[in-house]
């Protein structure tokens, strides 16, 4: 008789779980997203309606309904409330329902003149806020670092590309600012959405609020302190003028385009590391249990890099969702936004979270390689030297169009033999050879120094410090000193 095979006693294992929450996202971004603090927010705001309601002089609610109601804020009785909305089919109803059943004294004035929007529109903003806050610190802490290695390679010379092929010298250092500054451009953005994001407050049905005109006998001044009250005690200084039955989903476009701008950073940033991790010159930490290939031993693969470009691959598509909600939405409301945006907007903060711990893991244990990158910079210098040796040998009497036509020569056949033959550079042995180039065969040293080539990086570093990072860091410096754990 065939056995049954047995089946694991944890139900987590037979169904899916998102990897954001599960593998990737911070414990504090995910505690963020979580049902306990959705619901637990709700019921603050039943409370501040039903508190500010009461000061305001509706005498049917008492100071003991109102102290029942704070006393199982938390304990939430979320079997019941998944009961109710199997029933009802309505998740704010069901979880009014819940809280009526612990508070049996407070069950007749909870929700009282409120839609469903009053605690889910007010909630999701105040998490959209926290989720801002948390990945700002984390925005603040790459910079602090970035700020760090740009000092150590402010003089570490080393090939700039353009399209990918050699170009110009600039530094280490300097790169890391060009790094440096898109992040400190989202900061910028995530600043000034967090201060300007305004709380949707007690608007009623439509946002007419009829029902408080009602509740408090057309009495209008009664009604906008009702407003702005509970918009205090939850936190916001501002307040939409005007809604619908649902604050404008405009907002949640702006958002996402802060959380894509973030994610473009970080992929351009990791592309960047990718691309050095090839050359040999900088690489991303590699611990040492740490398995690169199961096939390929010797491997060293960039995966911390790998992995924050295809997250950010994720939040960048994803933020098409909030601009198509916005632009879907019917006259005062219509529910097409209600499931897109409770996937959406949870999943680009946890994914935009991961993305920051991950480049913040790497950004703080990035592993230069001076030799490698010297090595470079000989290979190609000659190439970037031939206008000043052109210039040098003109100042010394030569002819100008000649010399020009001898070094175009001259560079076609090194840049051919490197190719073809894999030998180094010999551009210079070329030119020293050629008589026209004697006058300045004892200059040609002095004119490779590749400090001749480099310009004001340097003082850009510390220029960008100085005027760029410095201020932002001073003004954050207790968010500074967070730790983060790379998780596979």
């Amino acid at each position: 008789m065939r056995r049954k095979p047995k089946t694991s006693k944890d139900k987590r294992f037979e169904k899916y779980q998102s990897p954001l929450a599960e593998r990737y996202a911070s414990e504090e971004m995910s505690y963020n997203f979580s049902d306990k603090l959705k619901y637990s927010t709700w019921r603050k705001l039943w409370i501040a309606l039903a508190e500010t309601q009461r000061s305001l002089g509706v005498k049917t609610i008492t100071k003991k309904q109102i102290e029942e109601m704070i006393k199982f804020k938390d304990k939430i009785n979320f079997d019941v409330a998944k009961k109710h909305e199997i029933r009802v089919k309505h998740d704010v109803m069901a979880h009014v329902l819940a809280f009526g059943e612990q508070c049996p004294g407070a069950n007749p004035i909870i929700h009282l003149g409120a839609t469903s929007a009053f605690v889910q529109d007010n909630t999701d903003l105040i998490l959209i806020r926290n989720g801002m806050k948390i990945l700002l610190k984390k925005l603040i802490n790459i910079i602090n670092a970035l700020v760090i290695f740009a000092k150590k390679n402010r003089d570490v010379i080393t090939l700039g590309y353009t399209h990918y092929q050699p170009a110009q010298l600039t530094t280490v250092g300097k790169r890391a600012c060009l790094w440096m500054q898109d992040f400190i451009l989202d900061i910028e953005d995530t600043e000034y959405r967090i201060d300007n994001l305004k709380f949707r407050g007690a608007k009623g049905t439509i946002g007419t609020q009829n029902s408080f005109m009602v509740l408090f006998n057309n009495d209008e001044e009664k009604v906008k302190r009702l407003d702005k009250e509970i918009a205090r005690k939850l936190g916001f200084d501002k307040i939409f003028p005007v809604t619908g039955q649902i604050y404008s989903r405009k907002v949640d476009s702006q958002i996402s385009d802060v959380l894509s701008g973030i994610a473009q950073s970080a992929h351009k940033f990791a592309n960047d590391i990718r691309l050095l991790h090839n050359l040999r010159e900088i690489e991303e930490p590699f611990e040492k249990q740490q398995i690169g290939s199961s096939a390929m031993p010797y491997k060293r693969n960039p995966m911390r890099c790998e992995r924050v470009t295809s997250l950010s691959r994720y939040v960048i598509c994803n933020s098409m969702n909030p601009d198509l909600t916005s632009s879907a939405q019917w006259f005062e409301r219509t529910l097409d936004d209600s499931a897109n945006r409770r996937l959406v907007l949870p999943e680009m903060f946890l994914a935009t979270d991961s993305i920051l711990n991950i480049v913040l893991n790497v950004v703080r244990g990035l592993v230069v390689y001076p030799k490698m990158i010297e090595r470079h910079v000989r290979q190609e210098l000659p190439f970037m030297a031939s206008e000043s040796i052109l210039v040098e040998a003109v100042k010394a009497g030569g002819d100008r169009q000649k010399l020009h036509e001898k070094i175009r020569k001259y560079s076609m056949e090194a840049s051919k033999f490197i190719k073809e033959k894999g030998i180094d550079n010999d551009l210079l042995e070329r030119i020293i050879k050629d008589k026209d180039f004697a006058c300045i065969k004892d200059k040609i040293s002095d004119i490779l120094n590749p400090k001749n080539f480099i310009g004001r990086a340097p003082k850009q570093v510390d220029d960008y410090i100085t005027k760029g990072a410095k201020p932002l860091l001073r003004r954050y410096k207790d968010l500074i000193g967070i730790s983060v754990e790379f998780k596979v």
